[in-house]
Order: C-alpha cells, then structure tokens, then sequence
C-alpha cells in the first residue's frame, strides 16, 4: 500500500502544475493534438448514418438492440419469464445449489503465454457474492447517464422518449443474461482463487472451442484494448470531472473556494479511489454493495416524493410518455426520432451488449454459469426501467421540458437538479453528493474492468497490476483538472468499440448459454421436487 501511494503521488505531483496552466494550457494543446490523432476514430465509432433530413441514428445501436431481440426471442423471452426467479437468486433462495469443492480453473490466457486449459482449484468458487456482484456491475452503470442523459433525451425527444428507454431496458435484460453467462463459465480461477473473466476469456475459449481460436484470439485482443482505453475515459475521468463541475457549481460557481483547485478534488478522490481499487474485486464489492442500494434507494423514494407531491399530474403525464411516444408534436423526425432518443439512451446508460458488466459478474460464487446470468439481467431493469423512468417522470411533472434544454451534461445535471429542488428545496445538496458517489462508485467499477482487460494483456505479476492501478489514479486527478474532451470522447468511443467483438462473441455462443440455462434450471426443477 506504501509503494503505490509514493509511486501515485511521484507521478501525480508534476501533472498538477501543467493542467492549471494560464491561457493556452498544455491540456488544451495535448486536447487538440490528441483529437487531431484520434478523431477519425471517434467519427468511425459515433458515425451517424442520416435516414431523412431530420433522422439520423448511431450505427451503433443497431446491433445493440438487434441483438438484444434476437436474444429475447431465442431464448424465449427470458428477461420476462426469467424476472422472479433472478429476484430468488439475489435473495438467496437457491445458495444451497452452489455448495461444491471445486472449480475448473483455466491457465494464463495471455496471448503467448501459458496455454493451460484445466487445472482443479480445491476450495475456491469464486470472490464475491450474487448481490455483491450485482451491485458491482450496478455502480458502473447507475450514475450520471441516469442525472445527466435522461435530461438529454427527454429534451430532445420529449416524454415520448420514456416509452422506448422502457422497452429497449426490458430487451437489453436479454443481452445481460447472455454475456454475464458467459463471463462465469468461461472464467480462468487462479491458484489463489483470484477470478479472472469476461468477453477476453469467453472469446478466446468459446469460439476455440468451436474451431475459431484465431478469430477468437484476435477479438479478445481487441476487446482488452477497448476496455482499458474506456476505463480511463468514460469510467473514470469524465465522472471526476463532472462530479467536480457540479461540487463547484453547489458551493457558488465561479465564486467558490474550489475554483481553480480541480486537482485537489480530483487528488482527494484518486486517493479515496486508490484505497479501495488496491483490495481487487473484494474490496471493490464490498463498497458498491452499500453505496450502490443506498443511493438507488435515495433517488427513487426522493422521486416518488416529488411525484406524489404532484399527484394531480401523474395521469398527464403518463398520458404525455404515451402519446409522444407514438404521436408526438414538434419533435424532429416524428415518432422515430423520438424511439431514437429512447433507445439511444437505454444503450448508452445500461451498456447492455457492450460486456463490461460480464467482467464484475464472472467473480461471483457459483458453479452454475446461468445462475449470475440470471442475475444480472436485473442490472438493465433497475439502471433503465427504474432509475431513467424515475428522472424523466420528475422532469415532465415538474415542467422541467419547456426551454431549449440542455446543451451539455454538466447543465442536464443542473437541469434534474433544479426540478427535484421546485419540490424538495435541499435535495439538490443531496443530488450532489449522490453524483460524487455515484462517481466515486463508478471509477471503482470501471477500474477493475480496465484491470481485468491489462492482466490478459500484459500478465498477472503485482508488477502490472500496480503500473494499472497507479495509471488510472493518475487520469483521476488529470481527469478533475484539466478539460480534455478529444481524450474522453475518443475513450466513450472505446466503450462502444467493445460491442463490435463482443456482439460477434455472443451470436456464435447463444447455444452454449442456452445449454447452461437448461442446466441450471433443470437443478433447481430438481431441488424443488
């Protein structure tokens, strides 16, 4: 623990100085000459393919919610009828199915590394618990796409949009089911019992397994790159950042003690970050398992209060998600532009299909791959169908939508903020530090994903393991000081990159999920008889 603070702050201290430069700072000009380098990326991965004058839509999203069909139909809509039976498992209801000795382990899937397939790991099923792992994953998820993007696409696409974030939450619980089967049952366990998973490892085996090892390989590579270059950015410094934007706005704005010390706050969170990352996914989880409900609980019951506080415009607006839905009034592109909105923002907050979440889940308890499978697809209902529903009801009923909306994420934030306190005139303080936590809990999350991508890069020594971990303390503090939007847009587009070899995974290993579903569900049928 003393080596990886003296090694954070050795390489941390220099950065101070140079993102607080006066005028035309070095972060502008690493900024520009990074987007410079980079942007023809970010354009490939955010390309926009125009269907009318007023439509176009993220190419990406296509086969995020095709597949999520697919697999909704193929396994014969399990994110419905599959829905009481993930609550069972998260209660505890089927724990004396995973009592057992051991577990397949894999050896060091490190491209060129050791090549052994199975080693038996007396005692050791895996880090974490069902919950834990669910609220793990959760803290990844839950947090400003929830504040901030919900505002986005409700301006945008009116209430109407509310309807199609539902519909595509409830078709992402599919996706979820899949890549988090996956993730367990492909899953390398060390001697240690330290859990290695994810689409890195279900990619190079699964699609062995199938005589497509090159391919496999290939993929997984790629896969590992995406997730660490997302983990610096997306998961990490733009959540700082914002976090800070938002500190600074509630003590006064530019008038406020922090102004000008973004490097503070953002050191005091690396610090806080740093002690928690350094226990692995144990300590990971056993934060996010108390921080994550806490807050879920918090900003629900809050948005019932506002709702029910306006219980008169309940019908109306519920009248308004229907209607614009389907008929909607100065909307561009009509109806479609308004199931664009919607759906764009379940994907992008619920990150259903793009196989981070896999990553957390491959660490739970279990012998039974399907059992966490089945778990996770409640991540989808909770971060899309609960928590998105609960922000875009409180900003239709408290008439949050009249105006041009919000430009940005940082006055979508505001925007939530200002509807919830018409209500309730302190919550905007508590909105705040819900964000601070909801992106404290994030970074924790999406740091263990980026180290899960550098072990099958780079090997699994503590040598690697600290060069990550220091790395990403780093762009803690960076990411809070420094504006670099080229760095975090091209990161937000490594997040969406991981779709493309981790859908091609998915398709090619439906069947095996669906041999572990019947599996699973064959043993609890035998359980209850």
């Amino acid at each position: 623990m003393k080596k990886f603070l003296l090694s954070f702050f050795a390489l941390a201290l220099p950065i101070l100085t140079f993102a607080q430069d006066s005028e035309r700072g070095i972060d502008e000009i690493i900024d520009e000459k990074f987007g410079d380098a980079t942007g023809w990326f970010v354009e490939l991965i955010f390309y926009q393919i125009p269907f009318t004058d007023t439509i176009s839509v993220y190419w990406v999203l296509f086969p995020l919610m095709i597949g999520a069909i697919y697999f909704t139909i193929y396994f014969n809509f399990i994110n419905f009828r599959g829905f009481f039976t993930s609550v069972n498992i998260v209660r505890g209801k089927y724990d004396e199915l995973d009592h057992h000795e051991s577990l397949i382990g894999a050896g060091d899937s490190t491209p060129g590394g050791d090549a052994i397939e199975t080693i038996a790991i007396e005692g050791h099923e895996g880090e974490v618990s069902h919950f834990q792992a669910l609220t793990a994953a959760l803290s990844a998820t839950v947090g400003l796409g929830n504040i901030a993007g919900v505002a986005i696409a409700v301006s945008i696409g009116g209430a109407g949009a509310t309807f199609w974030m539902i519909i595509a939450g409830f078709l992402g619980m599919a996706s979820k089911f899949v890549e988090c089967t996956l993730g367990v049952k492909y899953r390398d366990i060390a001697e240690d019992g330290t859990v290695y998973g994810g689409p890195m490892y279900y990619l190079t085996k699964g699609l062995k397994e199938k005589g497509l090892g090159g391919l496999g390989k290939v993929l997984a590579v790629l896969f590992a790159i995406f997730v660490i270059g997302g983990s610096f950015g997306g998961g990490n410094m733009f959540q700082v950042n914002q976090a800070f934007q938002l500190v600074q706005n509630i003590t006064g704005g530019e008038q406020s003690f922090l102004d000008g010390y973004g490097w503070a706050f953002g050191l005091v969170m690396a610090i806080l970050v740093g002690i928690v990352i350094i226990g692995g996914i144990k300590k990971i989880a056993k934060v996010t398992d108390k921080i994550v409900p806490f807050m879920v609980v918090i900003y629900v019951a809050a948005s019932l209060f506002v709702i029910f506080a306006k219980f008169d415009l309940i019908d109306d607006a519920f009248a308004a998600i229907w209607n614009g839905a389907f008929s909607p009034e100065g909307i561009a592109g009509g109806a479609v532009g308004v199931l664009i909105q919607g759906f764009r923002r379940a994907a992008f907050s619920n990150e259903a299909g793009i196989g981070s979440a896999s990553i957390a889940h491959s660490a739970v308890k279990t012998k039974y791959a399907a059992s966490e499978g089945m778990v996770a697809l409640l991540e989808p209902f909770i971060d899309t169908v609960v928590v998105c529903t609960m922000t875009a009801l409180v900003l239709i009923i408290t008439g949050s939508l009249s105006g041009d909306g919000p430009a940005n994420d940082a006055e979508a934030i505001l925007m939530t903020s200002g509807a919830f306190g018409s209500v309730i005139s302190w919550f905007p303080y508590v909105l705040t530090v819900a964000v601070v936590l909801f992106a404290f809990s994030s970074m924790i999350s999406w740091s263990y994903y980026g180290f899960q991508g550098w072990t099958y890069l780079f090997g699994r020594s503590k040598k690697t393991e600290y060069t990550y971990k220091v790395i990403f303390c780093i762009f803690v503090v960076i990411g809070a000081a420094a504006s670099l939007d080229s760095v975090i847009g091209f990161s937000d587009a490594m997040v969406f990159a991981m779709m493309v070899p981790n859908m091609v995974g998915l398709i090619l290993l439906a069947p095996k999920v669906k041999e572990e579903l019947n599996r699973y569900m064959a043993a609890i049928k035998a359980n209850k008889s």
